[in-house]
């Protein structure tokens, strides 16, 4: 069974999703795994699709624009590849919050810092809350450390450039962050 990666980009309104699965659905597709937010007033939806029929990816994509494109939606398909499909590493689940007044090279600063340390990002939220005069910038990153990683220099590093950046930051195994924040 073939697996496509669905993307669609565009103004937000009720429905998006209603209709992309009725098309997929329809096309004989079915969803593995949908990730979608909206930011500010603009829609991000990225579908993982298995397909029954192999090379219908254009019929697919066709549709797909026929129902989004009149709304402003822009769509997008693209292949998975054969090896990337079920591949996972073996890693630990941590997240880092941080919070400091909003000003431009927050994110790049500690994705910076990640990155030296081959971290993967598996998810990341950052808005700015508050009003004029106390105007936070609020970043949650869900984030796999891999086992070789140093942990005690990663955490020196991070908490370093967060000291740099004026941010207060926080890293928990994932684990404990939930069992911390349930409701």
């Amino acid at each position: 069974m073939k697996k496509v990666v669905v993307f669609v980009l565009g103004p937000d309104r009720p429905g998006i999703i209603a209709t992309i699965s009725k098309v997929l659905f329809e096309q004989g597709c079915n969803l593995e795994d949908v990730s979608q937010t909206i930011l500010q007033s603009e829609f991000m939806g990225i579908f993982i699709v298995s397909m029954k029929i192999e090379g219908n990816e254009d019929e697919v994509l066709s549709a797909l624009q026929a129902e989004l494109e009149p709304s402003g939606l822009f769509v997008h398909l693209k292949p998975v590849e054969g090896s990337a499909i079920g591949e996972q590493t073996i890693s630990e689940s941590f997240i880092i919050t941080t919070v400091g007044p909003d000003r431009p090279g927050l994110v790049a600063g500690i994705t910076d810092v990640l990155a030296r340390y081959e971290v993967n990002i598996t998810n990341l939220k950052a808005v700015a809350r508050g009003n004029r005069d106390g105007q936070n910038y609020v970043m949650i990153y869900e984030i796999d450390i891999p086992p070789a990683t140093d942990y005690h220099a990663l955490r020196t590093a991070l908490l370093g450039r967060a000291q740099e950046l004026g941010l207060d930051i926080n890293l928990q195994h994932r684990e404990i962050f939930e069992q911390i924040h349930r409701v």
